[in-house]
């Protein structure tokens, strides 16, 4: 079901939810009508709006997963970006926690689009990242953004210069904030690396309340530490980007395999040797009986009215001939191709439905091993109306210390972005989400932070980060010891 937009217009309805205060003996929050007892610790200043209305703040209780309830106690809409720097202060000095929440989507459809409460701030202070939606620079090489500003919106605003971000997730709806809190992959990874790889410049506001610029060069631990950092050491609320020349058209390929060493192979292929732009690929299981299928899409943008030959394209590849297909487009119906596929989602109710989602970086190595033991064990029913994604990419692409990857030169994503029928109980959905988590680790794999795993221990995290967890720890001692942002992730 879809809800009203939140607007400062709405969150200043009924002034009876404007918040005034927090009461520190009671541990709540004083209302304009509340009566106080005890000691009151006055909100700032704000240009913004900080509110506990039920309906803003039950609006923020709920993630793209359907999964879990995180309600915050009130929700801030900045008017600043020293709104976000008042409210980190307050929460710091009256031990409650923060979180920046993407509201991503489309019309009336905002929400976190993280899977499992990531971006939830349950009992704490939501901060809707909507309303820090301004592009302030496009320049031929470069964009600067505000972290509530959509891939979607940039990508439009660059193409009308012929320009384009080189790294776009798939589905573009979603915060630059957001994804760069968390890596953010698309189908050039195996060229430009994640989202985070293009990024030049942050403005970041620190779990100790102070502002600052983050570059390779200026303040580079905290760069670093915010890139892939799942949020623990500071809200992203500006971000350089890169931009490059964006190609007038898309070749599309779908390749079509039923044996899995093969379809590998030339994923490898196509990898190794760059002759396509874009690269990615699916695992599409099949009734008992039925082998199952796999297919890579392929693209190779060019510019003019002649496509490139695709004899020389395909050379060496073994696809079944029958089923490639070939699809001339422009780049920017490509780049928003996920539109249709989540409007019939919205419209054949399954959006709004639970979604246990699990995204992994297999090893090269293991990759094999992993999807012969695994993919046998799922069934259509369980994707319904979802995909499940798997190509491969080179792990040296990735460069933020956080991103973390399987310690090999080749790695394969394993996304599985499943989409249940209505109706279906998400619980054995999770468990097995936990034991493919934990057979592939025993195999040297590495989660991408969106999914939903259960009970992540600290041992569990501690794994993932390998020598890189100093890393986060020093970074959280530094910038963030109160451990006032983002609980949600439940690393510390």
């Amino acid at each position: 079901m879809s809800r009203p937009p939140l607007t400062r217009r709405t969150l200043l309805t009924g002034l009876a939810a404007t918040v005034i205060g927090y009461n520190t003996t009671t541990r709540a929050w004083a209302t304009a009508d509340t009566p106080v007892s005890g000691r009151l610790c006055p909100v700032p200043a704000l240009e913004g709006t900080l509110t506990t209305a039920p309906a803003t703040t039950t609006a923020f209780a709920q993630d793209f997963g359907r999964l879990v309830t995180t309600t915050p106690h009130a929700v801030l809409t900045p008017g600043s970006v020293q709104d976000i720097v008042k409210i980190i202060d307050y929460a710091r000095a009256n031990g409650l926690k923060v979180a920046m929440n993407g509201q991503s989507g489309t019309g009336n459809d905002l929400e976190s689009h993280s899977n499992y409460g990531q971006a939830g701030a349950a009992g704490g202070i939501s901060i809707n990242a909507r309303a820090l939606n301004r592009i302030h620079a496009i320049t031929p090489t470069n964009a600067t953004v505000d972290a509530g500003v959509t891939w979607a919106q940039l990508t439009d605003a660059a193409l009308q210069r012929g320009l384009t971000p080189p790294c776009l997730t798939d589905y573009l709806h979603l915060s630059i904030g957001g994804t760069l809190s968390v890596g953010g992959i698309g189908s050039t990874v195996q060229k430009y690396g994640l989202q985070t790889d293009t990024v030049e410049s942050l403005d970041i506001v620190t779990g100790t309340g102070r502002l600052l610029t983050a570059t390779p060069t200026r303040n580079a631990d905290l760069f670093n530490a915010a890139l892939a950092g799942a949020g623990q050491v500071g809200i992203i609320v500006r971000a350089t980007v890169k931009l490059i020349p964006a190609p007038e058209r898309a070749l599309v390929f779908n390749l079509y395999y039923t044996d899995l060493a093969t379809y590998m192979s030339d994923q490898e292929t196509i990898l190794n040797d760059g002759r396509f732009h874009s690269q990615v690929g699916e695992i599409q299981p099949q009734p008992v009986g039925t082998p199952t299928q796999y297919k890579i899409e392929t693209v190779a943008y060019y510019n003019g009215t002649t496509p490139p030959a695709s004899a020389p394209l395909l050379a060496g590849l073994t696809p079944n001939p029958q089923q490639t297909t070939i699809t001339d487009t422009t780049y920017r119906d490509y780049t928003f191709r996920v539109n249709a596929f989540a409007d019939n989602l919205k419209n054949t109710g399954y959006w709004d439905q639970p979604k246990p989602w699990l995204s992994l970086f297999l090893p090269a190595t293991a990759t094999h091993q992993f999807l012969t033991q695994t993919v046998p064990t799922l069934t259509p029913d369980d994707l319904g109306a979802g995909l499940l994604l798997c190509y491969p990419f080179h792990t040296n692409k990735i460069t933020r210390p956080l991103a973390i990857t399987p310690g090999e030169p080749t790695a394969y994503l394993f996304d599985f972005l499943t989409f249940p029928h209505p109706g279906t109980d998400p619980q054995p959905a999770l468990a097995r989400n936990r034991a493919l988590y934990d057979n592939a680790t025993k195999l040297g794999a590495k989660r991408y932070l969106v999914g939903a795993v259960p009970h992540m221990t600290t041992t569990d995290w501690q794994r993932h980060y390998g020598p890189q967890w100093a890393t986060l720890t020093a970074a959280k001692r530094t910038y963030d010891p109160a451990h006032t942002l983002t609980p949600g992730q439940h690393i510390f």
